[in-house]
């Protein structure tokens, strides 16, 4: 059997009942998706990911993979799992249909990312090439795209995002990886790369490197990066692919989870010249790259959320198989009998932390999603774009974290057993464990969240969401009335909680280490926004179950009252966590930042 269980349902709920997908499916630009496709898409999604893709999750975590003469060969499971992926074209749902890809809606190709990701979330990481090819044709000049783009979706090549230097780390601006001008739109890269997943493998016949690098004399900083196409084989003239390029992988990182995806060290320009390709032959790539890093930041929040789904539905199934003590009620009497362990409060109060986030944070995925739909449907409303910047560093920061603290819950119930590798916890939590470190760590995710979304905006986006949060506040269900109350006590505690980071700010410009204090608190402020967008999101939930629960049917029903039940409970239990956040935000004095080094 398959340790992967999804859940068809939620994501049914999400796209068709909570965000009224079917409103403009079949409609341009989506005319081609129409609600029976999308269904059998989802289905086909949900077995696909269940059955053949999540076959490799075990083998691809224990099989040690090895690099030899700068090379990496994957498992015959991997390869498979890959195959099985491929052959369907789903790593083509959210490429045009200019390139050959689906041309799908961004809610529903996030929705079946979600099932992937779940499945088997290390090896969810090599099929970018879509998403590369959907890059070049952005950004990339027309000659770019025949020779690159196209190929890429036409022959299944492989890609990577390189942006990570060994002394650099985070600090992108940093790197010293410098380009060389040849001619035209022709570069010669030198330099190391560190990280870089899908860097290489056996796989793929050929893999389009995406690479920052700083060309000769340019400006220090982001700014002076420019963004480059490096091939791992050259193309000739006619298409066809000629010799290795000058880039060579020259170490391959030995890691504590995603453990059948390649991390790799390149080096450029060491024994040949590694050529690249000005992108759009324009200096420019700091901006272009964040086409790419926004959406591998919505895809590490959406695998976080479906590893953390998955583990919740296994620790669900435990814990309505596995028999231990008596009931609280009858606990002394020694003859009772023994009950499933889901009549324990202790196990019920895990298992309901578990649920409200698997579908809080899918909420919010999703609605991300919705927002990116938005945008395309209505090009001319700037709020919608603007809406889903605002959204990243929650569905990115936020989801990687309670993911990876509540996954330690799901191993939890399933007690000793779960430390095990008989089941697939221990497996979830330490490859979950990377999603809050890269493509932006967790703090760098609140500082982006209060400095590039929120002040520079001067607020006026996260009015815009507060705007839309307080219509449910004032006109929801009269059933979930304590709930709107409560957030909108946690909506004014964020309001506030900003206006403290603000204030700190402002001060700063006369006293430089009052900024300190704003940066102590900007990843409390990007946990109390994201719970209380999720929290808005579950009482919309909840609202539309109400409305639907008298005419369902029975499996409908106790669905609809789950959903109830987790708005209340993370009304109720997650959002008062705001005040005390937005309270310690403005009694901050900086005492932190004063203490010796020597003191910690």
């Amino acid at each position: 059997m398959s340790h992967y269980k999804s859940n068809l349902r939620d994501i049914q709920f999400n796209l068709f009942e909570a965000y009224g997908v079917d409103e403009y499916l079949g409609k341009a630009p989506f005319e081609e998706i129409d609600h029976d496709t999308a269904m059998d898409m989802l289905r086909e999604v949900d077995r696909l990911a269940t059955e053949d893709f999540a076959e490799s999750f075990v083998e691809a975590d224990r099989t040690k993979l090895k690099l030899v003469d700068g090379n990496i060969e994957l498992p015959d499971g991997v390869k498979k799992s890959l195959d099985a992926l491929h052959d369907g074209g789903w790593h083509l749902v959210g490429v045009s249909q200019a390139l050959g890809g689906f041309g799908a809606p961004e809610t529903l190709r996030w929705a079946a990312a979600e099932f992937f990701a779940g499945a088997n979330g290390a090896i969810s990481l090599y099929p970018i090439g879509g998403l590369m090819a959907r890059v070049i044709e952005a950004v990339g000049t027309p000659e770019q795209i025949e020779k690159f783009a196209i190929p890429m979706v036409e022959q299944n090549w492989g890609s990577s995002m390189v942006l990570t230097e060994a002394d650099a780390g985070s600090d992108v601006g940093a790197g010293i990886t410098k380009a060389i001008h040849v001619e035209g739109d022709m570069w010669h890269i030198e330099g190391v790369k560190r990280f870089i997943t899908s860097g290489d493998n056996d796989y793929y016949d050929n893999i389009i490197h995406v690479v920052l690098a700083r060309p000769v004399g340019a400006a220090p900083g982001t700014k002076g990066l420019s963004m480059f196409i490096v091939p791992k084989y050259l193309i000739n003239e006619d298409g066809s692919l000629g010799e290795r390029n000058g880039v060579v992988t020259t170490n391959l990182e030995d890691k504590m989870g995603i453990r059948g995806s390649t991390t790799v060290e390149l080096s450029f320009g060491v024994d040949k010249p590694a050529v690249g390709y000005l992108v759009g032959d324009v200096h420019d790539g700091i901006r272009q790259m964040f086409l790419v890093i926004e959406d591998a930041r919505m895809s590490i929040g959406v695998k976080a959320a479906g590893t953390l789904s998955t583990g919740y539905l296994n620790a669900l199934e435990y814990a309505q198989e596995r028999v231990q003590s008596s009931d609280l009620t009858q606990v002394r009497d020694k003859t009772a009998p023994r009950v499933t362990i889901i009549h324990h409060p202790a196990v019920r109060r895990m298992l309901m932390n578990q649920k409200v986030y698997a579908e809080g944070l899918r909420a919010l995925s999703m609605y991300a999603a919705w927002l990116l739909d938005m945008a395309h449907l209505h090009p001319e409303e700037e709020q919608w774009a603007k809406l889903n910047d605002l959204m990243l560093p929650m569905v990115k920061g936020y989801s990687s974290e309670k993911a990876y603290e509540l996954l330690a819950q799901s191993l939890q119930v399933f007690g000793g057993s779960g430390y095990t590798r008989d089941y697939p916890i221990e497996q979830y939590i330490r490859d979950a464990k990377i999603d809050t470190i890269y493509e932006g760590t967790t703090a760098i995710q609140g500082l982006d969240l209060f400095f590039r979304k929120i002040a520079r905006d001067q607020g006026a986006t996260l009015m815009v969401l507060g705007q839309s949060i307080l219509e449910t506040i004032k006109d929801g269900s009269e059933e979930m009335a304590v709930e709107r109350e409560l957030l909108g006590k946690a909506l004014e505690d964020v309001q506030n909680h900003v206006g403290a980071l603000v204030g700190f700010s402002m001060a700063a410009m006369q006293d430089p280490p009052e900024i300190y204090k704003t940066g102590l608190h900007t990843t409390p402020l990007l946990e109390s926004l994201a719970e209380v967008v999720i929290g808005w999101l579950l009482i919309r939930h909840a609202d539309v179950a109400l409305e639907a629960l008298p005419g369902a049917s029975e499996s409908d029903r106790a669905f609809y009252e789950g959903k109830i039940a987790s708005a209340r409970y993370f009304a109720r239990t997650v959002l008062p966590q705001a005040t005390l956040r937005r309270e310690l935000a403005q009694t901050e004095d900086g005492g932190l930042m004063d203490l010796a080094v020597e003191s910690f």
